[in-house]
């Protein structure tokens, strides 16, 4: 939710006529739509036309959609923070910059919420949820305001996802996405892979933890999936815990020997430890299964180097 300059005010707009008059909820909705994309979420007489709105609609889903976008807009104020890293949140900084000493004197954009606020959009988003249960795009605007919300410590956002989690797996419910219409199985799924990357991103201990504890317990529902063992794989990598590592690694290749991101996690992982024996074993593989010529033939002249070299 980008906020917009307020480049005009209410009286230019002929949004709204006489006191008593009222329209209907699609009227509401164009004339929101209008104005928002003027102002912003919450410029100038979006608060007026909303407060209309919910006397007219008081149950019309977008009215609470569009009252959530104007609390949560207005419970954020930006500032630009400095901190010796390379990124935060994961963003880039907006200013990179290093002292005379060779320091990391970085320049981010930060958020920092109004509690009241932020409660009154989360209310609003709640009544939305409430309303249509199956519409998975209302819940995703929670937890996407949660976790920027949260910022380094994503504890409630990580309870929201295991509840996603729990509903689907359990209940499979028919949900819905704006645009998009059914949303699949596999769509789901990807779905909850990108939240755990995006927890992972944060770049925090408590995010990384966040990310290793929603992978684990999405394991519950998924047992094997590939993917979410890679994604196990690569945090004990980045840990450096190679044995918890390692157990994930080959837990994929032992069903899926052509998966690449468990090659290359097995191959990084035995050459950051310089152990020949390891980095043969997943040359052979890859000499055998890699995803492209190319990578087969890499894999076996290295291959063929190191064992010339006995």
């Amino acid at each position: 939710m980008k906020r917009f300059l307020l480049l005009l005010t209410l009286l230019s707009l002929p949004l709204l006529g006489q006191a008593q008059e009222t329209y209907s909820q699609e009227e509401f909705l164009r004339r929101y739509n209008n104005l928002a994309e003027r102002v912003g979420p919450s410029g100038l007489g979006v608060e007026t036309l909303l407060n209309k709105w919910e006397a007219a609609w008081p149950d019309d889903v977008h009215q609470l959609l569009a009252r959530f976008a104007f609390y949560f807009d207005r419970s954020r104020q930006s500032s630009v923070i400095q901190l010796d890293r390379d990124r935060y949140l994961g963003r880039e900084p907006l200013l990179p910059f290093t002292d005379s000493l060779g320091n990391k004197k970085n320049y981010f954009e930060d958020f920092t919420f109004d509690d009241d606020l932020y409660a009154q959009a989360n209310l609003a988003i709640s009544k939305a949820i409430a309303a249509e249960p199956l519409r998975l795009d209302f819940r995703m605007a929670r937890i996407d305001a949660m976790l920027a919300y949260e910022k380094e410590q994503p504890d409630m956002t990580l309870m929201e996802l295991k509840y996603l989690a729990d509903k689907q797996y359990k209940e499979h419910p028919a949900w819905e996405y704006e645009g998009i219409g059914s949303v699949s199985g596999e769509q789901f799924d990807a779905l909850l892979q990108d939240y755990g990357v995006a927890l992972f991103r944060l770049g925090s201990e408590a995010g990384q933890d966040a990310f290793r504890d929603f992978s684990q317990y999405l394991l519950t529902y998924r047992k094997d999936d590939p993917m979410l063992l890679n994604d196990l794989g690569s945090y004990y990598l980045v840990k450096k815990d190679f044995k918890k590592a390692a157990k994930y690694i080959d837990q994929v290749l032992k069903k899926h020997p052509d998966d690449m991101t468990a090659l290359q996690n097995g191959l990084l992982m035995a050459r950051t430890q310089k152990n020949t024996k390891l980095e043969k074993k997943y040359l052979q593989l890859m000499a055998q299964y890699g995803e492209t010529e190319t990578d087969k033939k890499s894999a076996q002249a290295r291959l063929d180097a190191m064992n010339q070299k006995k």
